[in-house]
């Protein structure tokens, strides 16, 4: 003879409504139908890791400082450490932003002055009004953008696209921009 589904569902609630509970069962006379507590998480834990004495009074003083003071902070360790700025969030964040060279040395400094660009700046400067959704759409593809982020930077003209880009690649831009009806500047 079967029971249903929903009386066995009743009685176990039943059961559990009834039953004591007890915070610290031993395993084996748990109920198999009562909620187990799930596993506390690491960042839920009251108890902190052992730490070294001299990093935990260090922690203890950045936590006392104001903005000012850590802005101050991070750009000493920067300088000190040789920490490049990097640019936050944007448009530069993409995958073009990875690709970035790293900043030029002081013996690239010294090159003469004659030496050729190679990395360029892509401006979208204006476009065509009747060209308006194609270049929204070559906009998100080529940004990553969301489709109303596309929107609202077209609509923003003129804006920087990209930066650190070779000039081979920002020619290839150009001319597709210029295809679909938007006027791109390399810089």
């Amino acid at each position: 003879m079967s029971v249903s589904f929903a009386s066995t569902t009743r009685c176990c609630a039943r059961a559990l409504r009834t039953t004591p509970r007890r915070p610290f069962a031993p395993q084996s006379t748990i109920c198999p139908y009562q909620r187990r507590t799930p596993p506390s998480r690491r960042h839920e834990s009251t108890s902190a890791a052992p730490t070294n004495p001299k990093i935990a009074t260090i922690v203890d003083q950045i936590s006392q400082l104001t903005l000012l003071e850590t802005a101050d902070l991070v750009s000493n360790l920067k300088s000190k450490l040789n920490i490049p700025d990097l640019p936050m969030g944007g448009f530069a964040s993409g995958p073009a932003a990875a690709a970035a060279p790293p900043p030029p040395a002081e013996e690239e400094e010294a090159a003469p002055a004659a030496q050729e660009k190679t990395l360029f700046t892509l401006t979208l400067k204006s476009f065509d009004a009747a060209a308006k959704p194609k270049i929204i759409k070559e906009i998100k593809s080529m940004l990553g953008l969301s489709l109303v982020e596309s929107k609202k930077f077209v609509e923003g003209a003129p804006k920087m696209m990209k930066e650190g880009v070779p000039k081979e690649e920002g020619e290839k831009i150009v001319e597709t921009m210029k295809g679909l009806g938007g006027v791109v500047g390399m810089d």
